[in-house]
């Protein structure tokens, strides 16, 4: 019997991975449900590059397990093939193939795989079909590379940075795709920097942080540990009285800055601090109202902004 339970996809055990003095991946553990996306958010250098090429066999653990469908991916790779696909950031394909040449090559792989015409026009290119790869953009690229991962009829997906350099029609095309790969039962493990792509499709978030997770849990679960629900900024013309705002019902945190000013809270914010600035005759411009966002989630439980550059660690 598997050692997977049925209702588990995906089962990582304690992920570890160093690369010289570096560790990539650190202690990570995640289960994904079948049919399940779970999306892997953190900066350049989290180690999301990595996780997911340890979970789909592409790199031997330093220590850990993974089982994907009750298959140890490094001992049952053949049967492994059949079942997983993999779209990573930097696929390499023959230059002078074509579109169609390359999905026929991949087809030929699996068992039962998806005819090249259909697959072909799912991603959008039924008009570059006859294109060499050589000579696609680099967002032509990214979608080949994602019908190549589908080609086989997979039961569970990898996509990394599934929509980067994709433009706004082509981004939701493939947001399409996904989200029907997920009603017909296949598992998804998405990597992206893309908050509205994640907070769109993934069922939870993990997040990670210097190789760690730091949290998991559902989009909503993770904005809700932003510790707000709104945010107001405005622009004081004039000075804001001592205490005004932050005794005001719904109001969690005030911080100025010169004369900008954010508040941060719950309930009917931008009414409530509207009528207190009214009131002691403050004149207030340039008043925005946000929404907390996963944005603000990952800044509250990582302490830093998710496109913050540093030391590259895939």
């Amino acid at each position: 019997m598997p050692a997977t339970p049925p209702s588990a996809a995906v089962e990582a055990e304690r992920l570890h991975k160093r690369y010289r003095s570096k560790v990539a991946v650190e202690e990570v553990s995640l289960s994904v449900a079948t049919g399940e996306i779970l999306g892997i958010l953190g900066r350049n250098g989290a180690g999301k590059t990595t996780t997911v090429e340890l979970i789909a066999g592409l790199r031997r653990p330093d220590r850990g397990t993974v089982r994907v469908l009750g298959l140890d991916v490094r001992r049952d790779r053949a049967r492994l093939r059949q079942v997983l696909g993999v779209q990573l950031q930097d696929a390499t394909l023959h230059a002078a193939l074509t579109v169609t040449e390359l999905v026929r090559l991949y087809a030929t792989f699996y068992r039962d795989p998806l005819p090249a015409g259909e697959l072909i026009e799912s991603v959008g290119l039924t008009a570059s079909a006859r294109t060499r790869f050589e000579s696609l953009s680099g967002g032509q690229q990214q979608r080949l590379s994602i019908a190549l991962a589908l080609v086989g009829r997979p039961r569970v997906v990898i996509l990394d940075e599934l929509t980067t350099g994709l433009d706004p029609e082509a981004r939701r095309q493939m947001w399409s795709t996904v989200e029907r790969l997920r009603e017909s039962g296949v598992t998804i493990l998405l990597v992206s920097h893309a908050m509205e792509e994640v907070e769109r499709l993934c069922d939870r978030v993990a997040l990670l942080d210097a190789g760690r997770v730091v949290a998991l849990d559902a989009p909503a679960g993770l904005i809700r540990r932003a510790g707000f629900a709104q945010r107001i900024t405005f622009h004081a013309v004039s000075p804001v009285p001592d205490g005004l705002l932050e005794g005001l019902a719904g109001v969690e945190r005030v911080r100025a800055d010169g004369g900008r000013v954010v508040v941060e809270g719950r309930g009917d914010l931008l009414q409530t601090v509207s009528v207190a600035l009214v009131r002691a005759g403050v004149v207030a411009t340039e008043t925005r109202s946000e929404q907390a966002g996963l944005d603000d989630a990952f800044v509250a439980l990582t302490g830093h902004r998710l496109d913050t550059e540093e030391e590259t660690v895939r």
